[in-house]
């Protein structure tokens, strides 16, 4: 048995908490908000996010940052824009064991992949990051999920691998941190644009053509910043695009699905909460024009969400771009 620190209580947080407790471990839970931390122990339930999932007793929850003491993994389960505080307050606790980062996204202020952000800031922690086609939702209730932990230390990949593998979920590992990294961040973005295109009431062949097409872009965009190619055709590419694109767990998609209906962008963000995709469409825009990168769906999507353009107008200008081979 192993003790297991997770740091951050929304949805995928509690969810990774049941699973490593259900494997045998010793789980705590941190939070910084302490009318969450309350709530919970009261009531050992989030019912908005996690509906009739009940959080085991002898899972501690606190918001005192020194639960992680003596882990043996410390997860960071948090919004994108919240790793590097986040990150910053783990450095004050000694021996957190190896730091497994699950958010989807990029470090805002700088346009950084966040397991570099946490290599920053932890500079002698062994960094996992852990991502796939994984909502929730779904693992909270043991539903088979698979995933991919990644690292420069094939080691501390596989004991993490070792460590959360179960029957309901399986963990393959990878030396390709930034192609697994990317394609949990980029996916989010080609997601909003699945859920705009549902929105605007379009059918099956468009969502195939959109999947298809957005793969290209995130490989393209990938390989340019140093991931394998290879990785984009795996869980944390294909995988993960494919579950985030056509589920009805995911924020992107129903966010998507709200502005491609009509609902200004701010409204959409204030009924759905975070929306990774959103911020990662202004990134993804930057390192693009760095890399020199032809990205007409995320740069469209970027257009819609920072432009004001016209959803309808977009699709037009799309499928009346220059005719070119596909590859």
């Amino acid at each position: 048995m192993a003790k297991v620190t997770v740091l951050g209580t929304g949805g995928w947080g509690l969810a990774l908490a049941l699973s490593a407790h259900n494997v045998g471990h010793s789980v705590y839970m941190w939070s910084a908000f302490k009318d969450e931390v309350d709530s919970l122990n009261e009531l050992r339930c989030n019912e908005r996010l996690l509906p009739g999932v009940k959080i085991n007793n002898d899972i501690i929850i606190s918001n005192d940052i020194t639960v992680a003491e003596n882990s043996d993994i410390t997860i960071i389960a948090v919004p994108s824009i919240a790793v590097k505080s986040v990150a910053g307050e783990l450095s004050k606790v000694k021996n957190h064991g190896i730091v497994v980062n699950v958010a989807k996204g990029f470090e805002p202020q700088t346009n950084k992949r966040l397991s570099v952000i946490i290599r920053e800031i932890l500079p002698d922690d062994c960094v996992v990051v852990l991502s796939g086609p994984s909502h929730a939702e779904e693992v909270a209730r043991n539903i088979p999920t698979t995933l991919v932990a990644a690292s420069v230390s094939l080691v501390g990949a596989a004991l993490v691998q070792d460590l959360l593998s179960s029957e309901y979920l399986r963990i393959y590992t990878s030396d390709d941190v930034v192609g697994v990294e990317l394609g949990g961040a980029l996916k989010n973005v080609i997601a909003v644009c699945a859920g705009i295109c549902d929105g605007l009431g379009l059918g099956d062949n468009t969502k195939a053509a959109l999947i298809t097409r957005g793969l290209s872009e995130m490989t393209k965009l990938g390989v340019c910043m140093g991931a394998n190619e290879r990785t984009f055709s795996g869980l944390a590419g294909i995988g993960d695009l494919v579950v985030t694109c056509t589920s009805r767990h995911s924020r992107n998609n129903r966010f998507g699905n709200l502005v491609g209906s009509g609902v200004k962008v701010d409204e959409a963000l204030r009924r759905v909460g975070t929306v990774e995709g959103y911020y990662a469409a202004a990134i993804v825009h930057k390192l693009a024009n760095d890399c020199h990168t032809e990205l007409p769906l995320m740069e469209e999507c970027y257009s819609i969400l920072y432009e004001n353009r016209d959803v309808s107008e977009v699709v037009k200008s799309l499928m009346l771009r220059p005719k070119k081979s596909e590859q």
